[in-house]
């Protein structure tokens, strides 16, 4: 599988080095809202965006998560990272955690925001039938995206949601990424493994929430941990970005203190 140089964008000059993917509906412009408000002393972010999305947009491939975690630990190479944590959205969930399954060695630490769970997220027909299509159909863009804030959402923030999905990413792509971030099963790759994993859900989140991850994230990692923010659906990013920084940035933090340099494997007291 050939890899390929992910656009990105780095902010911070931390010690400690973090890669962070987006999800489904957006490219790496998806952490916006949470940018000016990093850590910037402590970490350094690469922000990537996928195959088939934002600078990526034109980007032929398979469109898979095993490719996406591919051209993710070639970044890490051309950077120069050996050891990095990673941040998946989503989608970008799945693709986070193939880096661990492809190279667990280098990850320090893990964090999913509403991530899909590494078996998969199979949809019953009703749900196939809106997700598969919503490639060329904005409304059912809107529609999941309606759904997955509890539709609490106001009216012109899901409009900005799909221009922005709708200008961020190749269609033939988001249909394609479908496929693989729902039909594809890899936990056993990933079960027992001892890195720490953050798991952060949004209670008006009714699909990627946190009785799911108790029952995949949890059971698979050892030492996993979960945080539910109570005033976020799936796009926390946008919604509680404050409690999203203060949730991942604790938790990453609480591996530097021990592994400060990237070089050693102080990470496994924060078991959750």
């Amino acid at each position: 599988m050939a890899s390929f140089a992910l656009p990105h964008a780095l902010h911070g000059g931390g010690s400690h080095k973090v890669i962070a993917v987006h999800g489904w509906f957006a490219d790496r412009s998806a952490f916006d809202t949470i940018v000016p408000d990093l850590d910037q002393d402590a970490f350094q972010y690469a922000l990537v965006d996928l195959r088939g999305y934002g600078e990526a947009k034109g980007a032929g491939g398979a469109y898979t998560t095993g490719e996406g975690a591919a051209d993710v630990l070639a970044l890490a190479d051309r950077l120069g990272w050996d050891r990095f944590s990673v941040i998946g959205h989503s989608m970008g969930g799945s693709v986070v955690q193939r880096v661990l399954a492809a190279a667990p060695h280098r990850v320090r630490r893990l964090v999913g925001i509403s991530p899909v769970p590494a078996s998969g997220l199979p949809l019953p027909p009703p749900q196939w039938e809106l997700f598969s299509s919503a490639a060329h159909t904005p409304e059912n863009r809107r529609a999941i995206i309606d759904l997955t804030t509890g539709g609490q959402r106001p009216a012109a923030w899901l409009d900005r949601m799909v221009r922005r999905s709708l200008e961020r990413s190749d269609p033939t792509a988001f249909r394609a990424w479908l496929d693989s971030w729902a039909g594809e099963g890899f936990a056993a790759e990933v079960e027992g493994s001892a890195v720490p994993a953050l798991a952060v859900t949004g209670a008006l989140d009714p699909a990627l929430n946190a009785e799911l991850t108790r029952r995949t994230w949890m059971r698979w990692y050892a030492n996993g941990a979960l945080v539910e923010l109570p005033s976020a659906g799936h796009y926390a990013m946008d919604e509680t970005p404050l409690e999203l920084i203060r949730a991942v940035e604790d938790f990453l933090r609480a591996g530097s203190d021990s592994d400060g340099d990237g070089n050693s494997d102080g990470d496994g007291a924060d078991a959750g």
